[in-house]
């Protein structure tokens, strides 16, 4: 898709964080923009900004609610959306064997049945548009990767990726586009979401407070600009590329990622593949991938140290440690089977 004006782009998560940049740079691109959020004081902050062209209160696991917010923008705007971006997402971090069956329901609910409300809900109606039309989704690095101490975010993630590869094979018949976009740290709220879930999926086995959330914060500051992520995915859906990596370095990123998969293929191989890592070849550049994608130089310790005023943008990135964490990433106390001991070490 190369031109944007007048299309009407349809933005879950469209408040704040990657889906207010979205909104931001397609709204600039010419768009009728609609975001979608639970977040009703952002999302009227962003009509009030002139991010967006139309707000609707939405909660993506609900799939009523999804159809009346597809049957508003067509009332609106006297048809269904051109372009669906399905951004919405939630996190939150603890050893795996301590995660809840709430802890499953609500960042899968979220993450990878929010895109599945989406794509079910819009997709039939785009097809009998009949004018061709985009979909995307910001996924995560995340989804390359098991996370031990992000299971079911991780989970869903790459359940989300394989789910769009389908559709990305699936509508090419339709002249619909898909594309992934994959980032890993954002400069965004998500850690907010943590301390906001629902009432009824309070249960969780992950040790959760403001100190928690605070400290993600901290990491969040120093992650991708969400309108930088979005001039990616607006280059990415003009050249019709599946996988968005927001990195120049993005086919060795994934190259290095998932070659794990062949090493973990036979006996042995993982004796190889940690021998492969801790060559200092390989750890020099892994350590300047994981820098580029957080954001700040992962190999060291000490306190967060921002650029100096006019530092040239090809500087090293800041260096950051993990300071009082407040127990970040660690299962609740009252686990007595979980032992801090044998935490997974990255």
């Amino acid at each position: 898709m190369k031109d944007f004006k007048d299309k009407i782009v349809f933005i879950t998560g469209g408040a704040s964080g990657a889906g207010l940049g979205q909104a931001q740079v397609f709204k600039a691109a010419g768009a009728k923009v609609v975001i979608a959020d639970m977040n009703r004081q952002r999302l009227n902050e962003a009509i009030r900004n002139g991010d967006a062209d139309y707000a609707i209160k939405l909660d993506v696991t609900d799939r009523k609610a999804f159809a009346q917010a597809a049957d508003e923008i067509e009332k609106v705007f006297g048809e269904t959306v051109d372009v669906l971006i399905l951004t919405a997402g939630v996190n939150t971090f603890g050893p795996a064997e301590a995660s809840t069956y709430d802890d499953y329901d609500w960042v899968v609910g979220v993450c990878f049945g929010g895109v599945v409300n989406g794509l079910v809900t819009f997709v039939p109606r785009i097809i009998k548009k009949g004018k061709g039309g985009y979909i995307a989704s910001t996924v995560s690095w995340g989804a390359f990767g098991a996370g031990p101490s992000t299971a079911p975010y991780s989970a869903a993630k790459a359940g989300v990726l394989n789910l769009l590869e389908s559709y990305y094979n699936a509508l090419k018949p339709y002249n619909i586009g898909v594309s992934a976009v994959c980032p890993a740290n954002i400069n965004s709220h998500i850690y907010e979401a943590a301390l906001n879930r629902p009432e009824n999926l309070q249960d969780t086995g992950y040790n959760v407070s403001d100190k928690t959330q605070n400290f993600l914060a901290s990491i969040h500051k120093n992650g991708l600009d969400p309108k930088v992520l979005a001039n990616w995915l607006k280059k990415g859906m003009e050249d019709e590329i599946f996988l968005v990596i927001p990195y120049d370095q993005a086919p060795r990123m994934v190259e290095i990622e998932m070659e794990r998969f062949r090493y973990l293929a036979y006996p042995g191989g993982e004796a190889d593949l940690a021998a492969l890592r801790a060559t200092p070849e390989r750890q020099a550049e892994s350590g300047r991938m994981g820098a580029i994608r957080e954001g700040y130089d992962v190999s060291n310790t000490g306190p967060i140290v921002p650029p100096a005023d006019g530092e040239k943008s090809d500087a090293p990135p800041p260096v950051f440690a993990f300071p009082d964490t407040g127990g970040f990433g660690m299962a609740k106390a009252d686990l007595d089977y979980v032992d801090p001991s044998k935490k997974y070490k990255q």
